[in-house]
């Protein structure tokens, strides 16, 4: 008979704060290709967008190890990530850079009430005796021609408001929030500055 696998404990160094696990496909990414190409096509304002990336944006808040457990515990369980298609990469504080690289604006998209990954939540739980909260939604980050007011841009392009108008967002499900990279706040996800659909803003600090 097999005996039940106690939990794994956390390190006596755990201690309460935040971090975002950034995911993204080691290989070009379908529905950001598809997404660029609906831009370009139908999308007045997606003419001067140059390139489109698309990464699933995790936030883990409570009782935390240091990052390298962290990172360990991330690449262990199927929850977060897939090891052999995806790169994870974990930022614990915002003098830490995010993926979005210079010149990039990120568009925060997430369901509407469902955030919350809890079987996310239960395995922390059951590997470190932790518990924390684990948010999920997905980051757009949106490359534009230089000099054609990025920020202004990503937000025409967020919300999805007819067939002409509007590529990332479903304002009737959906909420979202736009950072330019070097400012992407953490936490993020549920943080309520700019993230309410339609009438989001954009991030400022």
């Amino acid at each position: 008979m097999t005996t039940p696998r106690s939990p794994r404990r956390a390190s006596r160094a755990a201690k309460p704060g935040s971090v975002q696990a950034w995911i993204e496909l080691r290989t070009d990414d379908p529905e950001a290709v598809s997404a660029l190409a609906v831009a370009h096509a139908r999308l007045g304002g997606g003419q001067t967008l140059l390139g489109l990336r698309r990464l699933r944006l995790f936030e883990l808040s409570g009782p935390l190890p240091g990052t390298a457990e962290i990172e360990d515990l991330l690449h262990r369980s199927t929850w977060f990530y897939n090891p052999h298609k995806e790169r994870c990469q974990v930022r614990a504080s915002t003098r830490e850079a995010s993926p979005a690289t210079a010149g990039e604006q990120a568009v925060l998209v997430v369901e509407r009430g469902a955030e919350r990954s809890t079987p996310a939540e239960r395995w922390w739980l059951h590997e470190t005796g932790q518990a924390v909260e684990v948010r999920v939604g997905l980051a757009w980050l949106l490359r534009f021609e230089p000099g054609e007011g990025a920020a202004a841009r990503a937000q025409e392009l967020a919300v999805v408001r007819d067939r002409g108008h509007g590529l990332l967002c479903n304002p009737n499900a959906q909420d979202h929030a736009v950072a330019p990279a070097a400012r992407v706040p953490l936490p993020w996800i549920g943080s309520g500055a700019g993230h309410a659909g339609a009438g989001a803003k954009e991030e400022t600090t």
